[in-house]
């Protein structure tokens, strides 16, 4: 056995010094739980029902979706949007797929108007690009963007409408439950979830007076006024993070802005496999406007919260370190497996969350993705997603940017 240092805490500047350690790190594990807590969810019910639906065009950007699409689709084909009396059209764009997703969204009963997309022009990112395409041929009086990958139970889009009319909201955007499959899907997701809890501080999007501003870009549903009134994603055409900017935009200029956490009514299988993921998540959190001072600091409060203090513990253990450093560096690994275990288990709707106390592989990952980003970034590489490339912005990092995405685009 190792030999424990001599005395319990060492002097009295030591123990100041571990117990800050302790409440740093404590704080640190604390926000999201406490940022969850509070996001709100969108009401069951509506204050009154209104005499009039709106018409509504639900616009999907497709390219190479036929995994998704099909169980997309028969969601909106059971909602009770067409039979409460709304006028409901589905438009898809096919972004020139390889697949059998255009053939899918014709042969579906919703009766869905398919678009091929034009040629992308340069300046443009593929998901924007194809989201303006739709706008241009939609005609209804709210306009909902929808992932080609979302899953939605009725009567959301009902609800969703009731609740953007009753709040007179310009842009309604609702978080979705991400169902994991497979090992590294499990282990990594939950943190990301937090990461984006944490970055934009969720629940300040929803108060109207504050600068917080957040999309989920999966989920975004607009006044067509609203819409125009922002530029729609013509004036964001080269944004990869195209959810968060259309919400500082709304934000910006009056217009009131919602989101809410919506588990039980939508869903989603954010990426195929652990390649689209890595894939995905990279693109994320690189942009095109690279910053590697961004990327190091954001690797460092990965590493600070999640890592040190195994790295502590272990120190302690042997005998570099007075005990009272192993006692709270165990205390913060306990907290932290607890905590994340909780998460795990929020996001899969029950289960164990025994992929939780893998936190540690999930940062490592992290750790990778951000090494990955720094090479690129440093090298001048282009960002590479759904087999188009685009370049990085040569004026630098865009202020304020978010280095994470709710949602942000499967295109």
């Amino acid at each position: 056995m190792p030999a424990w240092p001599t005395g319990l805490v060492g002097p009295p500047w030591e123990l100041l010094l571990a117990l800050g350690y302790l409440l740093v790190l404590l704080a640190g594990q604390g926000v999201p739980v406490l940022l969850a807590f509070w996001m709100p969810r969108l009401p069951g019910t509506p204050k009154a029902e209104p005499e009039r639906l709106p018409s509504l065009s639900v616009i999907i950007p497709a390219r190479n979706e036929e995994g998704p699409l099909g169980a997309c689709l028969d969601s909106l084909a059971e909602q009770d949007y067409r039979s409460s009396g709304g006028s409901l059209e589905v438009i898809v764009v096919d972004g020139g797929s390889s697949d059998r997703t255009g053939a899918i969204a014709r042969a579906h009963r919703i009766g869905a108007t398919v678009l091929p997309e034009p040629p992308l022009p340069d300046g443009w990112v593929g998901k924007n690009w194809a989201c303006h395409q739709g706008y241009l041929r939609s005609q209804g009086e709210y306009l909902l963007f929808l992932d080609a990958d979302l899953v939605l139970a009725p009567p959301v889009l009902r609800r969703a409408v009731g609740q953007a009319r009753e709040e007179r909201t310009g842009l309604l955007s609702l978080a979705s439950r991400i169902v994991m499959q497979g090992f590294w899907e499990r282990v990594v997701l939950p943190l990301f979830t937090q990461f984006v809890l944490v970055y934009f501080v969720a629940p300040r999007a929803n108060v109207d007076h504050s600068h917080r501003a957040m999309a989920n870009g999966q989920f975004m549903l607009f006044t067509r006024e609203c819409y125009a009134s922002v530029g729609g994603h013509e004036a964001i055409r080269g944004t990869i993070l195209e959810d968060v900017r259309l919400a500082q935009r709304v934000k910006g200029l009056g217009h009131r802005l919602r989101v809410y956490w919506t588990p039980d009514w939508v869903t989603t299988r954010m990426y195929a496999d652990r390649r689209e993921m890595w894939e995905g998540l990279l693109k994320n959190l690189h942009g095109t406007d690279f910053s590697a001072s961004r990327q190091l600091a954001l690797a460092g409060l990965v590493a600070l919260f999640f890592l040190l203090p195994l790295g502590v513990l272990g120190t302690s253990l042997a005998g570099a370190l007075a005990p009272v450093w192993g006692i709270f560096s165990a205390v913060l690994v306990g907290i932290t497996a607890v905590k994340q275990v909780g998460f795990q288990r929020t996001l899969e709707g029950g289960g164990s969350g025994v992929y939780g106390l893998l936190y540690p592989a999930a940062a490592l990952f992290y750790l990778g993705l951000f090494s990955a980003s720094l090479s690129r970034g440093l090298r001048g590489r282009e960002v590479t997603w759904k087999g188009r490339a685009y370049p990085l912005d040569p004026a630098g990092p865009e202020a304020p940017r978010a280095p994470v995405s709710p949602g942000s685009g499967k295109r």
